[in-house]
């Protein structure tokens, strides 16, 4: 097991102070911090290759060319793909999930159903409705249980040979729930429905293998685990992205240019127009690097390890109200609450007083929160990471109690 106190150290970010107080990061749902490892990446790109890729013969662009393209292979190889021609870099989650939803635009016929849950970011929503709109296709929902997980009956009942798209995050980035995504996509494809993974608030915190999932397409991005911002991956099976046209035309992606027409390049620079983020993507791999040297299984350990601490203490405070599954072992390492009949933002406030750092708001994620019928319409959100540990989780419940004494609640 590493030692992730150590780990810490790798962390220049964390080493502040925050009001006065040392800095307890735990927004990671939101972004994630860097290791010096992944900066160093960033900085020794500029300062040694920078060129941009697949167009020159000379020495930097063929570096830089080799740099970029050997992340493709780390990227297949960390989340399991078969091959790096179903490897597509995007700027993020929502980019990959707004191409698949083009794709959509391509098949959807009025009256198909696109199947999503009620908990899913607006970025796995918002795109599905529009691709709804343009083609006369219709968004359903699957609810959830009591217990804040998925509810497969309702999911089964709505699920039929009218629907085209299921789309399903993995892990909810409000309610923590982890998701059975290869059990949904085994019922999608019994019906002939293409399965679409939102792996943002998995891919940095669980084994990812895409193959034994069976979906069709998965999106997640960089920033959110210890990467860049403005770096993601779209992964989808090389049969159908043989079949779907671009959304993004011009630069790297053409193959030919008549005057008439033009024709695309093979996959997977089809999809991947223009100039990229090269040290974005070169800091990728770095990020990948650092994640498969601790291990993903650890990852998950350790996270789990710091709920199954956390959460008691949490819930012993008067007034506390956390939202997501009951049994640990259903959710990720994101904790949604309100604390009495305390704004979300003045709790968020008063720990960021204390040098703690968590998220307030809808988290992009409104239906859910309608849903759950949460007062004001926002919530407090503290989430975890392998840079956390016992002391941050204690650190945050004193503070809540310090919060909920100077409030009165």
């Amino acid at each position: 097991m590493p030692d992730f106190q150590t780990l810490k150290n790798d962390f220049p970010i964390l080493s502040q102070s925050v009001n006065d107080e040392p800095l307890v990061y735990l927004d990671n749902a939101a972004t994630t911090q860097k290791p010096q490892q992944v900066l160093q990446q960033l900085t020794d790109y500029y300062a040694t290759s920078n060129a941009n890729v697949h167009r020159g013969v000379h020495t930097l662009a063929e570096r830089a060319t080799a740099q970029y393209e050997a992340v493709r292979e780390k990227v297949r190889a960390f989340i399991g793909a078969t091959s790096t021609r179903e490897v597509l870099f995007t700027r993020g989650t929502t980019t990959g999930l707004n191409w698949v939803a083009q794709f959509a635009r391509q098949v959807l016929q009025p009256g198909d159903e696109i199947l999503l849950s009620i908990m899913e970011h607006h970025s796995n929503l918002v795109p599905w409705q529009e691709a709804a709109k343009a083609t006369g296709a219709v968004v359903r929902f699957v609810y959830l249980t009591e217990n804040g997980e998925l509810d497969s009956a309702d999911l089964r009942a709505k699920l039929t040979d009218k629907t085209k798209f299921v789309s399903i995050t993995q892990v909810s980035n409000v309610l923590g729930t982890v998701n059975p995504v290869k059990e949904i996509a085994a019922l999608a494809h019994a019906h002939g429905a293409y399965m679409v993974v939102d792996g943002a608030q998995s891919t940095p915190h669980m084994a990812i293998d895409v193959a034994a999932l069976d979906c069709d397409f998965f999106a997640f991005s960089g920033h959110k685990m210890l990467a860049p911002t403005g770096i993601g991956v779209l992964y989808g099976k090389e049969e159908l992205l043989e079949k779907f046209e671009p959304v993004e035309f011009g630069g790297e992606m053409i193959d030919f240019v008549y005057e008439s027409h033009a024709t695309w390049t093979e996959l997977p620079w089809k999809f991947e127009a223009g100039t990229p983020n090269i040290a974005g993507a070169i800091a990728l791999g770095a990020a990948v690097d650092y994640l498969s040297e601790i291990g993903m299984d650890a990852v998950h350990a350790h996270e789990q390890a710091l709920l199954d601490y956390v959460l008691p203490k949490l819930r012993a405070i008067p007034g506390m109200a956390i939202y997501g599954p009951k049994k640990n072992a259903a959710r990720g390492g994101v904790v949604s609450f309100n604390l009495g009949n305390l704004h979300p933002h003045d709790v968020a406030t008063a720990l960021d007083m204390q040098g703690i750092a968590v998220r307030a708001g809808h988290h992009c994620a409104q239906p859910l929160i309608q849903y759950l019928k949460i007062p004001v319409g926002a919530c407090a959100r503290a989430s975890f990471y392998i840079y956390n540990d016992f002391a941050d989780c204690d650190k945050l419940v004193e503070a809540l109690w310090a919060t909920k004494d100077y409030f009165g609640v």
